[in-house]
This record gives structure tokens, sequence and C-alpha cells, in this order.
């Protein structure tokens, strides 16, 4: 499980992550696991993954195997590109399709976050993409994060980096299945 935040606030963008890892009762620390990070780079942009630990393996070779970088600069930009994504986990990753035959869609098993020079986007399990204005929070620990973000983001004196780190850390306070340290990411905005 994780916790993963981005903000955006004057004239600048950030995301941040918690680098725990679950599997079942036991907890695997970034003490223990060399490849804990669970943000990624995708050209210009940085990708905050909830879900399996093998997401984040999944996003890097799929996005290292394009011949071309997606910009990830609109919603409908992010769509076409996690749909071709989805359709690469079904082949090429063995995604298990079979789920509650009440849901519509195919989930892809992942929530991701987004942070870049466009602003912050949010892509859910079932390719629902959203356009954040301010700051949000994905994983199992976004309660605590989303709380934390929004008494900081009144704050004159915090910038996007504290704000997303903050969230963070309140999940690793509170929650048991996100834990420090903190990974954050910080892109400045050209006025």
């Amino acid at each position: 499980m994780s916790t993963v935040t981005v903000v955006k606030k004057n004239g600048q963008i950030a995301i941040a992550a918690d680098t725990l890892t679950k599997w079942g009762g036991g907890k695997e620390s970034a003490d223990y696991v060399v490849n804990h990070q669970k943000i990624i780079r995708v050209g210009e942009s940085w990708l905050g993954i909830t879900g399996s630990a093998t997401a984040h393996l999944i996003l890097g070779d799929y996005f290292s195997s394009l011949e071309e970088t997606p910009t990830l600069a609109s919603p409908a930009e992010i769509f076409r590109t996690w749909n071709g994504l989805h359709g690469a986990m079904k082949e090429h990753y063995f995604l298990q399709a079979e789920e509650d035959k009440e849901d519509e869609l195919e989930s892809s098993r992942m929530d991701v976050l987004i942070a870049n020079r466009h602003g912050i986007f949010g892509v859910s399990a079932h390719r629902t993409v959203q356009e954040f204005s301010k700051f949000y929070a994905y994983g199992s620990g976004s309660p605590y994060a989303l709380g934390a973000m929004f008494v900081a983001y009144r704050s004159p004196t915090l910038d996007a980096e504290n704000i997303a780190r903050l969230g963070v850390l309140a999940a690793t306070e509170f929650h048991d299945e996100s834990g420090p340290p903190v990974q954050s990411f910080v892109l400045n905005l050209e006025a």
C-alpha cells in the first residue's frame, strides 16, 4: 500500500510518496529494499504510483519501450496513453482481466498521480483522468494526507514541496501501510 501526493502552489509543482512496501502483514522498509521508490520519471513528468509493487516496474518498462515519450499534458492525452498502457498490460504484463461483474470497465489495478509543467493530474484504476487545481492524494493513506494538506495549503509560509511532504508524513504517522522516508520532486514553473 502507498501514499502519494501532488501539490500546485505559487508557481511550483511537487510530488511526494512514502517508501514502504507491504506483503500481507509484513513490512519492507527502505532500510531493506533498495528499489523502494514509488515515483518514476517519464519524459518531463513525474508519476507517483499506488498499487502492486510491480506497477512501477511495469510503467517504467512500458514507457521506456515507446518510440516517443508522451507529454501527458492534458486529461485527453493521458486517457489515450493509459488505454494503450492497459492493452499492453493485458498482452505483455499478464494483467488478470477477471474482476467483479458489477464493474463496467476492467481495472488497471493502480492509481497514479502525475506532476509536470502542464499541471497535476490523477489516473484512477479504471482510467478516469482528473486535473487538480491545488493538491490531491492517492493510496491507502490518502485520507490522512488530504486532511494534512487541506490545512497546510492555507499557510503562506509553506511551498508546494513542504505541503506534499507533510501530506505523506501524516499518512506515515497515522496509517500502518505507509512508511518513511518520504521521496519528493519539485518543478518550478516559468512565470
